[in-house]
């Protein structure tokens, strides 16, 4: 009974002593191919000079952020979320190129677990997020989709935030956990080809937002 009793004094004791805020979130994705800070500098390095032609999507939504004892917090999010795949593909029959440009619509909802380094002027962050997809099957020129996009699918994100005031910017970087496998095939007559590929892509992604 006194472990019950000590267990309701902490769990009161830890939402008495945290701060609620709600911010409203937006990011621009680009696509990486690991969380190193070469490829991440790279990523954005490339959308500079490109003036974001490297850019696949967007997302935009709202934040919670619980602050916790010990400098720490909790914070899910809950985003609608767009972006877009290509691939460009030879066809079987001619030299004709086809490009397969998969999108996507999905409402991803992350769950993070933060620290404040430096205040709340400088913080970290990691969590599981979990993709529920909107999109549905699309065909381009001689390739029908035959596989649609999972229904559900589950990645990870850690990143950095910084909040200035009432603004916040962030950089984070989201990776795969499971597969959203994609197949195409050529829908002409005789022909055996079947582009397969992963659409769920490691992200990089660079937000502001602004915390009421």
């Amino acid at each position: 009974m006194k472990k019950i009793i000590s267990i309701v004094l902490i769990g009161f004791s830890v939402v008495a002593s945290a701060q609620i805020s709600l911010a409203a979130k937006a990011n621009v994705l680009i696509p990486t191919s690991s969380a190193s800070w070469k490829n991440l500098k790279t990523a954005a390095t490339n959308a500079v000079e490109q003036n974001g032609k490297n850019i696949t999507g967007f997302n935009a939504g709202l934040s919670l952020k619980v602050n916790l004892p010990m400098s720490f917090y909790i914070m899910p999010e809950i985003f609608y979320t767009n972006f877009s795949n290509e691939v460009v593909v030879a066809n079987d029959a001619n030299a004709e190129q086809t490009t397969i440009k998969a999108k996507n619509s999905r409402v991803d909802i992350p769950v993070l677990v933060g620290k404040n380094i430096v205040g709340s002027l400088l913080s970290a962050y990691v969590g599981p997020v979990a993709s529920f997809n909107m999109g549905k099957g699309e065909n381009f020129g001689n390739f029908v989709q035959k596989v649609d996009a999972k229904d559900f699918t589950v990645g990870y994100q850690l990143g950095l935030q910084s909040e200035i005031s009432k603004v916040i910017i962030s950089a984070k970087y989201e990776g795969a956990i499971s597969k959203d496998q994609r197949k195409f095939v050529n829908a002409i007559a005789g022909s055996s080809q079947e582009i397969s590929y992963d659409n769920r892509s490691s992200l990089f992604m660079l937000g502001l937002g602004y915390k009421f």
